[in-house]
């Protein structure tokens, strides 16, 4: 097997960005909304006003360092595993900073050359005439349970928003038009060194790996902030990408209705996909001691475990978990049945999981049965 091909390139802002004329970004189907709000732009836009400040001075920062950026290449594109808020982000910046050199009446020597900078970063640009095409961005939102994906991209392109719009890309980017506004009348001197500060001397560390695999690994391994990318995220985009419109309605609608309900008795996705792995094995009368990677085990070549049945399957499971950590009844007579509850109380009180996994095959295998309370035999 041939080794991976990982390429790690320190790039300003505006290296990274225009760097999409080649390869566009793309935020992939299966990752999380974008998230970032007030206090995160706010973060931002302050502390990279505070390091325009200080790299006028003679002892001042010469750089600042933004983080990494993860990604992989697929059909000529950049599809981003680790710095989706932050790319996204700079793109709303950006934009927003062009949106208001672009609308100064008399426009400046440094206005008119930082919108000629600023260009290339966002739009594709026409290989004959030079020219941008605002219609082609260079950064694309497909994440499956994201509405306000058609809404990044009309804020890309026409650096306006819908009034009383409360998504986070149009509060987000209004937020920065705001920030923009105060510092540019309140400093006007400081303002083209803001953008110069922003442009060029603002870091990132992209890491571009040349498959999904290797830029997973390289994500969980640098990762240590709030929730990884998880497998249920690779397996819902693996089942989404090969449904027709109806049925992508259908199962994304499935889907948050899952990710909410397994939030409320504290099982995530996650974990209803590993119970379910079990239970796949046992059907299949596997018996190896060793347990498989659950990502390994639901992509594995030629055994199409990951169908748009499996949610249905899930949600299933889900409602054991309702009665062991909900502490509640469901429409089923044994969760009605105290000495069973008793049962599953002693059980969630062990300091292992080892004990969920029987349980959850057991209660998948046979829960339909008249006389599923009676110990039923095979």
């Amino acid at each position: 097997m041939a080794a991976a091909n990982i390429n790690v390139n320190k790039q300003t802002v505006l290296q990274l960005l225009t760097s999409g004329q080649e390869t566009p970004f793309v935020i992939p189907e299966y990752q999380r909304p974008y998230s970032w709000g007030e206090d995160e732009i706010c973060t931002l836009f302050d502390d990279l006003w505070n390091f325009s400040v200080e790299r006028g001075k003679e002892d001042g920062a010469k750089s600042y360092f933004l983080g990494c950026v993860v990604s992989y290449h697929e059909n000529s594109e950049r599809q981003i595993i680790d710095g989706q808020q932050r790319i996204t982000s700079l793109f709303l910046l950006l934009r927003a900073i062009f949106a208001m050199l672009e609308s100064e009446d008399a426009k400046t020597e440094e206005a008119t050359h930082f919108i000629g900078e600023i260009k290339p970063a966002l739009w594709k640009r026409n290989e004959k005439t030079g020219k941008e095409d605002r219609t082609k961005m260079l950064l694309t939102s497909e994440v499956v349970t994201d509405s306000g994906n058609e809404i990044l991209r009309c804020i890309l392109e026409t650096g306006k928003t819908k009034e009383d719009a409360t998504d986070n890309y149009s509060k987000n980017y209004n937020k920065f038009m705001e920030l923009y506004l105060d510092k540019s009348q309140n400093s006007p001197l400081q303002i083209y060194d803001f953008i110069l500060a922003v442009l060029n001397y603002t870091i990132l560390l992209p890491i571009d790996a040349d498959d999904q695999e290797t830029a997973l690994t390289i994500f969980n391994t640098l990762n240590n902030r709030g929730l990884p990318l998880s497998d249920a995220d690779i397996f819902k985009s693996h089942i989404y990408k090969y449904l027709d419109d109806d049925t992508k309605k259908t199962f994304i609608h499935k889907w948050k209705e899952l990710e909410a309900d397994s939030a409320e008795v504290n099982e995530s996705v996650q974990s209803l996909f590993y119970y379910h792995m079990f239970y796949l094995r046992a059907q299949e009368q596997d018996v190896k001691t060793t347990t498989p990677g659950v990502r390994k085990y639901y992509l594995e070549k030629n055994k199409n475990r990951l169908t748009v049945e499996v949610i249905d399957e899930l949600t299933k499971n889900l409602r054991l978990w309702e009665v062991i950590n909900g502490r509640t009844e469901i429409d089923e007579p044994w969760s009605k049945n105290m000495e069973i509850r008793k049962a599953l109380d002693i059980l969630s009180s062990y300091t292992n999981e080892f004990w969920k996994y029987p349980v959850s095959i057991y209660y998948m295998q046979y829960k339909d049965r008249d006389n599923f309370v009676m110990n039923p035999k095979s």
